[in-house]
C-alpha cells in the first residue's frame, strides 16, 4: 500500500478580527450571527426570538407517534414490517421551520478593484435548507449535515443595509435512523471581503517528511480570487507552536488556473519539526498575505485608471493552522503515525449533545472529549456523518485522530426519505465540501465513504464505491479511504471490499481472519464494534453473556456481558487487537448514548427512546464499561472499579457477583474483612483476559474492598464500595468552578444522593428541583435513563440510579452563580461557580 507522508492543516474560514491592511483598508470581517434571530415552526406561525445554534425538536416533548417508523430493517435481515418505536429519540424533529434576521453589509469601495463581497456561511443546517436574501433564493442545500457557503452580494440592498435573510428548513418523517435534530443547529457567518481574496476553504498545506522525521518540506497551495489580471503577490509566514517564525517567502510567479482564480505554490523547509500526534498535538500557524500592485502606468486610459489601486494594496490575510505528521497504511501490520506503529484506540460519535440536543456547542464537545481522553481514547469516528467544525478543531488542539464519515446511505434506500433521494445529482457536491472543509486538519487521518449502506450487497457496487473513493483521492491524495462493511460474505464475493484502501468491518468478530486471508489490503479495521449495551447502575442477576436480552425494565445490565445479536462484548475486540497484527484497532460504538436506536428496546417498547450502547450515558455520567475501557487504554493513570453496588437488600445470603476492571494483573476481594480469594488475569478465556471476576459472593450488607496488586503481588491500589443507608443529603459535583463569561460556557455538575456518610444511594429515584442565580442560568438536567420522558430543559427531574447531570451556562457578565438542589426528604445542597 501506498505510504503517505502528509502535513495537514485546518484553515480558518477567516481571521478573529477585521484585519487592516497597510494602506488603512479593511481586509476580512468575519461576523458569527448568532443573536438577532426569529424563528416559527410551520409555514406559518408567531415568531419567537431565538438564539443560533438552535435545535427547534429538543424540548419535545418525548411522543411515540413522532416518527413512528413501521419498517422491516433489511440490514438486519427483518422481512416483516414493524413498528420501530423510539427509533429516531421519539422528539418532533419533523416538519418545516423557518428562521430569519437581518445584516448589514459595508460595500464602500476601497483602493481595491470591485466592490466588497459578502458570502454566507453555513457549517449545517437540518434540513433541506433554502437560503433567502431580500425574498430571492440565493442557494438550496438538501443535505443537514455538510457545511455550505454562497457569494449574496448580487442580492443585496442598494447600500448594504437592512437586508433581510430568511432560511427555510424542511425535515420529512422517516428520513433518519436516529435524532438528525432540527433547524440551524450549526454556526452560521456573515464574511465579508474584497473582490480579490482567498475564497472559502482556499488553503491546501502538505508535506514530505525525512525518513528520519527531523525535517518537513512544506507545500503551502493558495487560491486567490482575482478576474481582473492585475499583479498580485503572496507573503507567507510560518508560525512555530511557540509562536516564533520558522520562514517567510514571498511569491509574484503566481499561475492562472481559471478565468477567475489564481493559485500560488509556496513550499518551506522546517528542521527539527514539532510533530502532531495524540499525545503531543503541536500545531503550526501559516499566515498569507495578498497583495495587490498597479497593472498600468499613472498616463494610462482614465477608465483604466479608476478602476486599479494606486499603491501596493493589502487585500486580505489568511491563516492557517497546521500540524506536522505522517500517516502510513502497511500490509501485515497496519497503521503508522509518525514512523510508529498503532492500532486506534476510537469510539464512533453521533452528533447529538444528550440534553442540549444536536445544537452545537464548543463548551459541551470539549466535556466530552475530555471525558474520553482520559478513558485513553485517542480517535474519533464521526458517525454517519461529516461533523461540526468545532470538533475537528479541538481534537486538532486537544489529540485525537479522526476518520470523518460522510454517508449512511447511498443510491439504496435504508429510510424512506434517506439520502438515496438526493444521492446522484448531490453525492459528489457534499464529497467535495466536505473534503476542502477537513482536508486540512491533521487530527483527520482517514476518510470514510459509508456505513452499512445497502449497495455493499450489490453485484455491481463496489462501481458507487470506487467513484466515491475516487473522489477522496482526487481532491485529497494524503489520507486511506475506508467504508464500514457489515455484509462480509458479500463484500468478499463481489469485490466491494477489494476496492477500498483500509477496509472497515463494523462487528463480525468471526470473520477477521476470513477476511484477512481473502482481502489484497493484509490489514482490518474495526470500524465499527462492541454494541454492547447497559444502562447504568442496573444490574440483573443471573449475570450472563447473552444477546438481545429484553427484560421488563427496559433496561440493560451493567455486568458488561449483554450486547445485540449482530455484535459482542468488548473482550473480543481487545483480543483481536492484541493477537494479530494486520489489525488496526478499533472504533467502539459508542462512546457516548445519543438519542434514538434504543437498541434492543427497539420494536414496540415505548417508552425506550435513546441509546444503552455508549460508554457513557446521555447524562454525561461513566458507565462502569468506562473504566473497562479504561483499564486497557489508558497507559499513563492506572484504574481500579468495583462492580456493582452493594445496596441488595432481601438478597441477602444470595449470589451476588463481583467484577472488577483494573490496569492491575490480580486483584484479592475482601468481602466485610473476609477474603474472597485472588483473581488473575488469565488466557482461560477473553472475559478472564480483561476482567477479574468472582461469580459465586455472596450478598450481606457491609462493605466490598478490593486490593490491586502489581507483578510482584504487592498491593498497588485500593477501592471500596458500602452499602448506603438511609439517603440522607444532595451532593454536586462541579467538572470546573470557573467559566468563561461568554453566555455559551457550560458547567456540568454530577448531582448525587448521599447517606451521612456520603456513600451513593444507588436505589434512590426521588426527583430534584434546581434553582440558578447570578451570572449564569440552568441550561439542561439528564438522568441517563433511556426510559425517563422527563423534558431536558426544565429545571427538575428523577435521579436515575441515585444520580443525574446538571448543565449550568455562564452568562456574558462577570460574576458568581449560586447553584442550589433541593428534594423532598432530603438535605439542600448549593455550590457556587465563578464567571470571568
Amino acid at each position: 500500500m501506498k505510504r503517505i507522508h502528509v502535513l495537514i492543516a485546518i484553515t480558518l474560514l477567516f481571521v478573529p478580527t477585521a484585519l487592516k491592511a497597510i494602506t488603512g483598508e479593511e481586509t476580512r470581517k468575519v461576523t458569527r450571527l448568532e443573536e438577532g434571530w426569529f424563528f416559527h415552526k410551520g409555514e406559518d406561525g408567531e415568531w419567537e426570538k431565538v438564539t443560533i445554534p438552535h435545535d427547534w425538536a429538543i424540548t419535545g416533548p418525548f411522543d411515540r407517534n413522532n416518527d413512528l417508523q413501521v419498517v422491516a430493517v433489511t440490514q438486519n435481515f427483518e422481512t416483516e414490517a414493524t413498528e420501530k418505536t423510539g427509533r429516531s429519540g421519539g422528539l418532533p424533529y419533523m416538519g418545516i421551520g423557518w428562521y430569519k434576521r437581518s445584516f448589514d453589509v459595508s460595500l464602500e469601495n476601497t483602493r481595491l478593484p470591485g466592490t466588497r463581497r459578502a458570502i454566507l456561511y453555513f457549517d449545517g443546517a437540518m434540513s433541506n435548507a433554502r437560503v433567502y436574501v431580500n425574498g430571492k433564493e440565493v442557494i438550496y442545500w438538501p443535505y443537514g449535515y455538510n457545511a455550505f457557503h454562497v457569494d449574496v452580494t448580487p442580492y443585496l440592498t442598494p447600500d448594504g443595509k437592512n437586508n433581510e435573510l430568511t432560511v427555510r428548513l424542511e425535515n420529512a418523517p422517516q428520513s433518519s435512523r436516529w435524532y438528525p435534530g432540527a433547524g440551524l443547529y450549526r454556526d452560521v457567518y456573515l464574511i465579508e471581503t474584497n473582490e480579490i481574496c482567498v475564497p472559502i476553504w482556499g488553503s491546501c498545506i502538505t508535506t514530505t517528511l525525512s525518513d528520519d522525521l527531523t525535517s518537513a518540506q512544506v507545500k503551502i497551495l493558495t487560491k486567490i480570487n482575482e478576474s481582473r489580471n492585475l499583479k498580485v503577490e503572496v507573503t507567507t509566514s510560518v508560525f512555530a507552536p511557540d509562536g516564533t517564525v520558522t520562514g517567510t517567502l514571498t511569491s509574484s510567479q503566481i499561475r492562472r488556473i481559471n478565468e477567475n482564480q489564481l493559485e500560488c505554490e509556496q513550499i518551506f523547509t522546517i528542521d527539527t519539526p514539532m510533530l502532531w500526534s495524540p499525545e503531543t498535538p503541536s500545531l503550526y500557524r501559516a499566515e498569507s498575505s495578498i497583495i495587490v500592485t498597479p497593472a498600468f502606468t499613472s498616463d494610462g486610459p482614465q477608465e483604466r485608471r479608476s478602476s486599479i489601486p494606486a499603491a501596493r494594496v493589502l487585500a486580505d490575510i489568511y491563516s492557517t493552522t497546521f500540524g506536522i505528521r505522517s500517516i502510513e497504511v502497511r500490509p501485515e501490520t497496519g497503521f503508522y503515525l509518525n514512523g510508529k506503529n498503532r492500532k486506534f484506540k476510537g469510539v464512533c460519535l453521533h452528533h447529538d449533545l444528550g440534553p442540549l440536543g444536536a445544537a452545537v456547542n464548543e463548551s459541551a464537545i470539549r466535556h466530552q472529549l475530555t471525558m474520553l481522553k482520559d478513558m485513553g481514547c485517542d480517535a474519533i469516528r464521526t458517525t454517519h456523518n461529516m461533523p461540526a467544525s468545532i470538533l475537528t478543531q479541538l481534537c486538532d488542539s486537544m489529540g485525537f485522530m479522526v476518520m470523518i464519515e460522510n454517508f449512511d446511505e447511498w443510491d439504496v434506500a435504508k429510510c424512506d426519505n434517506g439520502y438515496h433521494l438526493y444521492f446522484e445529482e448531490w453525492a459528489e457536491k457534499d464529497m467535495v465540501n466536505m473534503l476542502h472543509h477537513f482536508r486540512n486538519s491533521p487530527s483527520v487521518v482517514m476518510w470514510s465513504i459509508g456505513n452499512e449502506v445497502p449497495t455493499q450487497w450489490m453485484e455491481e457496487g463496489y462501481k458507487v464505491a470506487t467513484f466515491l473513493r475516487d473522489i477522496c483521492h482526487r481532491e485529497d491524495p494524503t489520507r486511506p479511504v475506508t467504508c464500514g462493511m457489515d455484509q462480509v460474505d458479500a463484500i468478499l464475493a463481489n469485490g466491494f471490499g477489494a476496492i477500498m484502501d483500509v477496509p472497515g468491518f463494523n462487528y463480525r468478530v468471526h470473520k477477521y481472519l476470513e477476511g484477512y486471508e481473502k482481502l489484497p489490503q493484509k490489514v482490518l479495521l474495526g470500524s465499527e464494534t462492541a454494541s454492547t449495551v447497559s444502562s447504568r447502575g442496573v444490574y440483573h442477576l443471573p449475570a450472563e453473556k447473552c444477546a438481545g436480552k429484553l427484560t421488563p425494565d427496559h433496561q440493560c445490565s451493567s455486568y458488561d456481558l449483554e450486547h445485540c445479536w449482530w455484535s459482542n462484548i468488548p473482550d473480543d475486540d481487545f483480543a483481536l487487537a492484541e493477537d494479530y497484527p494486520w489489525t488496526m484497532g478499533q472504533f467502539v460504538w459508542t462512546g457516548f448514548d445519543y438519542l434514538g436506536e434504543p437498541s434492543p428496546y427497539d420494536t414496540d417498547a415505548w417508552p425506550n427512546h435513546s441509546s444503552m450502547f455508549g460508554i457513557i450515558d446521555i447524562a454525561s455520567i461513566p458507565k462502569d464499561r468506562y473504566y473497562l475501557y479504561r483499564s486497557i487504554w489508558n497507559e499513563e493513570s492506572p484504574t481500579l472499579h468495583i462492580l456493582p453496588h452493594w445496596n441488595w437488600e432481601g438478597r441477602e445470603g444470595e449470589t451476588v457477583p463481583v467484577f472488577v476492571y483494573t490496569s492491575y494483573p490480580a486483584a484479592e476481594l475482601f468481602i466485610n474483612g473476609k477474603s474472597m480469594g485472588i483473581r488473575r488475569k488469565s488466557d482461560e478465556s477473553n472475559l478472564h483476559r480483561y476482567r477479574l471476576m468472582w461469580f459465586n459472593t455472596k450478598y450481606e450488607p457491609g462493605e466490598i474492598t478490593v486490593n490491586a496488586l502489581d507483578s510482584d503481588s504487592q498491593v498497588a491500589m485500593t477501592r471500596t464500595v458500602r452499602t448506603a443507608s438511609e439517603p440522607y443529603t444532595i451532593v454536586m459535583e462541579p467538572s470546573r468552578t470557573e467559566l468563561d463569561a461568554n453566555g455559551k460556557d457550560l458547567c456540568y455538575i454530577t448531582v448525587k444522593i448521599v447517606d451521612r456518610k456520603g456513600n451513593l444511594c444507588p436505589l434512590d429515584e426521588r426527583s430534584i428541583s434546581f434553582d440558578v442565580k447570578g451570572a449564569g442560568s440552568f441550561r439542561a438536567v439528564a438522568n441517563g435513563d433511556p426510559t425517563s420522558l422527563e423534558l431536558f430543559h426544565e429545571p427538575h427531574m428523577k435521579c436515575f440510579g441515585g444520580m443525574m447531570t446538571l448543565i449550568v451556562s455562564s452568562s456574558d457578565k462577570s460574576g458568581k452563580i449560586k447553584v442550589t438542589a433541593r428534594a423532598k426528604g432530603l438535605r439542600k445542597s448549593s455550590v457556587e461557580l465563578t464567571t470571568k
